[in-house]
């Protein structure tokens, strides 16, 4: 011990010794861990200085924590728990995917996806040289090469029999002898890609049977979405429930999750489309209840993101309401379809934003046919049909 009169003429460095000598039972872990070399807590305080070198550390008071302390319970973590082996895509297709015409459509889709993945990695998002959006949205390079990437897929493919990407909304017949209508939006999230945010592939797959046009989601026989951020991720809509696989070592996908459900209930909320509050009091009563009753706001501007995490974290609901003033613009083929046929699968529940019926009852008339949306945890899509529809 040392007086505190003497501790006054000490130099700094010598008390940040003192400081982590005196409290170095802070640091030692109540179990070693396995493989650690020599264990912190084998070592005298002095010993570990030398090695580990000065260290200053705080310890908060338990009982003056100022206000907002521990806020990071509002966030929620994964549940996945690590597995020694994971089966491949082809493992689980074989298994949960019954028509090998599907099988083959769902392989081809997920190469593209790797193609898209590798793309992203060594392109700059710049303006593309020519624009053809026939909707005059401002089409980034990257949106070019994987829209590219997808086309190139859809030809190459022999089970593809007509094809439509968001970015050029006409269906253009690819293989008079093909089977399956596929629909893409290539790249979703042009206005975040920019600042590295996560992105994503949506595709509906129709089989020639009801083809897309005067069909309804439902028709789909499978739908994916690809999610790009620090992983490659996909879900896909198997026969007995959605997968997700992710994009390992060597480009090959490996099932990271099985027969996800989502839960009925949420603490989570997305918000699209809020300029609607201003015209629409239901959805303005809506956005703030989820506020007072403390959800966690999850909102990027990427659909793909945005709706995916309901997988992730087995809730959550996203909403994109309607409004004179700003109108709904989300695409039923390209969009709505896809993602609404992964939720239902999953246990969730979708909502059209007018009748309050399944999204995937929404008979597809127009290749760029629009539509508002709510998706996500069953009872929290029941609230958005209650407090904004009135149903």
């Amino acid at each position: 011990r040392i007086a505190a009169s003497t501790m006054a003429f000490l130099p700094v460095r010598s008390l940040l010794l003192i400081g982590v000598i005196a409290s170095s039972s802070a640091f030692v872990p109540s179990v070693s861990l396995k493989g650690a070399s020599p264990a912190r807590s084998s070592l005298p305080a002095a010993s570990r200085v030398a090695r580990y070198g000065s260290v200053v550390a705080t310890k908060m008071n338990t009982d003056t924590k100022p206000e907002g302390f521990g806020a990071s319970h509002t966030s929620f973590y994964t549940s996945a728990k690590a597995k020694d082996t994971y089966a491949s895509l082809d493992e689980v297709l074989n298994q949960k995917m019954s028509d090998e015409g599907v099988r083959q459509v769902t392989r081809e889709m997920l190469d593209a996806a790797v193609k898209i993945t590798e793309a992203l990695r060594v392109n700059l998002v710049t303006v593309a040289d020519a624009q053809n959006s026939v909707f005059g949205d401002v089409q980034l390079g990257v949106d070019v090469i994987a829209d590219n990437i997808m086309w190139d897929a859809a030809k190459a493919s022999k089970v593809v029999k007509e094809a439509a990407s968001e970015e050029e909304p006409v269906l253009v017949q690819t293989n008079p002898n093909g089977r399956f209508t596929i629909c893409w939006d290539p790249l979703d999230g042009s206005s975040i890609v920019d600042n590295n945010w996560a992105v994503g592939t949506m595709i509906g797959i129709w089989d020639k049977k009801t083809g897309m046009l005067g069909a309804t989601g439902r028709d789909q026989v499978t739908s994916i979405v690809v999610l790009y951020g620090p992983r490659t991720t996909a879900l896909v809509a198997c026969d007995d429930g959605v997968y997700e696989f992710t994009c390992g070592a060597g480009n090959k996908w490996i099932a990271s999750r099985e027969k996800i459900q989502i839960k009925k209930d949420s603490k989570i909320f997305s918000p699209a489309n809020l300029r609607c509050c201003q015209e629409d009091a239901g959805y303005d009563a809506l956005v703030k209840h989820w506020m007072e009753k403390r959800y966690t706001l999850r909102y990027s501007g990427g659909l793909v993101p945005d709706v995916y995490q309901h997988f992730t974290k087995e809730m959550g609901v996203f909403a994109n309401p309607t409004s004179p003033k700003s109108p709904a613009k989300l695409r039923v083929a390209f969009e709505i379809a896809p993602f609404s046929l992964l939720v239902e699968k999953a246990g969730g529940k979708t909502s059209d934003g007018v009748t309050g019926n399944s999204c995937l009852d929404i008979k597809i008339e127009a290749v760029d046919q629009r539509t508002p949306a709510c998706l996500g945890s069953a009872n929290e899509v029941d609230l958005f049909n209650k407090m904004v529809l009135g149903k």
